[in-house]
């Protein structure tokens, strides 16, 4: 036997134990930060240890500082816990260690990409002929297509910004919500456009942006326009109205890029997908694995309408690169280089899961979400949103009460859930996107939370 089946098996032994322990463990429990630190050490040793007793070591130390983001019961954030076939799909990613910047580096990678990239835009209703760069989440997907939007926009107004850069280019206007998602105002940070060229459309009552106002500001406004649209807003779930937004848009001659980390997996369920009606009139898309369609962090997808200005945008060229157009497609649409097979964990939850599990993932904890808030509701809370996702925003009247909710579930850890400041109000913030998270789950944590009010 080799020395690496012995490590590598005893490796998946103690990633099995944690996984199959998740539904009975603790979502989280207070934990000593200077005391975990001094635990992984202090100086590095001098001397080589067994990879055997490394991991072993590992396991032991981080044991206290785990929290259970996987399991059914976490509803922080909006991510999922991971597919069992996804999981062993990333073990194989580790072991087998492919570059996916191009096809001689992984033909596997790279049919891989193909045929996920494929199955994506057919479930979530993005054109066939957009192209799909495999990312490592939302904030690298909405990078890249505010990339490619600066690309168009300006090069439609004559101004080659790859090389000549921003100084003196034509002025950009970003016209976006009120309730934008942050990573859009630091994809424009980092792209060099700047947070002031935003022009702030109102939110309706739910957070979707408000189309007779977005009419007003793309009417007062003139030059290179980009205008960013929201399919889930982060703390209602609300969706934009996006034919009407996307129409209005492509009347002023707007980029209109969509930033769908969770919300755009709302077209994969037909009882959902009225919420992203019209997504398809976009010219760029982000959107999210390691959210609903529960793969392992790492994975997020940006797509493009415009196969070769993607490319034309985001590739890089290099002599040892020259010679195949082939050589270099998928480096063309990331940002990576020395980029990791995050595309084989993709393929296998979609395998898994086909397109009637996919829609099944999605309406169950749209139903959950549901679940949550009526529970809560009878047991005295408010419920701040219309709950048409997987979002619920809970009150308990005082800011300052509310928060102590919060502290107090985190500590109880029967579930985690994190706070949220909207419309000037502190809420519960709980987002339903777990794969196995069942309604016993919810019947659990929403006892939970309820204790926790009646204490405070």
């Amino acid at each position: 036997m080799h020395e690496e089946h012995s490590l590598f098996t005893r490796a998946a032994e103690l990633a099995a134990e944690y996984v199959a322990g998740l539904g009975d463990r603790p979502v989280a429990q207070p934990v000593d930060l200077a005391v975990l630190r001094q635990a992984f050490g202090e100086e590095l040793p001098r001397e080589p240890s067994p990879p055997e007793a490394v991991i072993e070591e590992l396991a032991r130390i981080a044991e206290e500082g785990l929290v259970a983001t996987a399991g059914p019961r976490f509803f922080g954030l909006v991510i999922g816990g991971a597919l069992r076939s996804a999981v062993a799909a990333d073990f194989l990613a580790a072991g087998w260690d492919q570059n996916s910047f191009n096809p001689a580096l992984s033909p596997a990678a790279a049919a891989a990409e193909d045929v996920a990239g494929r199955w994506l835009r057919d479930l979530l209703g993005i054109p066939a002929t957009a192209s799909t760069g495999f990312v490592t989440g939302g904030q690298a997907a909405n990078t890249v297509g505010l990339a490619v939007a600066r690309h168009h926009v300006l090069a439609r107004a004559g101004w080659d910004v790859e090389r000549d850069g921003l100084a003196g280019a034509p002025a950009l206007r970003v016209v976006a919500s009120a309730e934008r998602h942050a990573t859009i105002d630091r994809s424009l940070r980092l792209l060099g456009i700047g947070t002031r060229a935003i022009q702030a459309v109102a939110a309706g009552p739910q957070g979707a942006i408000d189309v007779e106002d977005l009419a007003r500001v793309l009417a007062a406004g003139e030059g290179p326009a980009i205008v960013c649209l929201q399919a889930g807003n982060v703390n209602t779930g609300a969706c934009d109205d996006l034919r009407a937004a996307c129409t209005l848009a492509k009347g002023h001659g707007a980029w209109v890029h969509i930033d769908g980390a969770f919300g755009l997996w709302a077209g994969a369920n037909p009882a959902t997908a009225a919420l992203v009606d019209g997504l398809e009139l976009a010219d760029s898309w982000a959107c999210d694995g390691h959210k609903w369609l529960n793969v392992p962090y790492d994975s997020g997808f940006a797509f493009c309408a415009h196969p070769a200005l993607h490319a034309e945008t985001i590739a890089y060229r290099a002599p040892y690169l020259a010679g195949s157009a082939e050589l270099s497609r998928m480096g063309d649409l990331t940002l990576e280089a020395s980029r990791r097979a995050r595309v084989f964990a993709v393929w296998a939850a979609l395998r898994e899961l086909g397109r009637d599990g996919v829609a099944d993932l999605v309406e169950r904890c749209c139903r959950l979400a549901r679940l949550f808030a009526t529970i809560l509701a009878e047991g005295g809370a408010e419920i701040a949103n219309d709950v048409v996702l997987n979002q619920v925003l809970v009150g308990f009247g005082d800011d300052d009460r509310t928060d102590a909710i919060i502290d107090a579930v985190q500590r109880d850890g029967t579930c985690w859930l994190g706070g949220t400041t909207w419309r000037g109000r502190r809420y519960l913030r709980i987002s339903v996107s777990n794969w196995s998270t069942t309604e016993s789950d919810v019947e659990r944590s929403a006892a939970a939370i309820l204790r926790a009010a009646a204490a405070n």
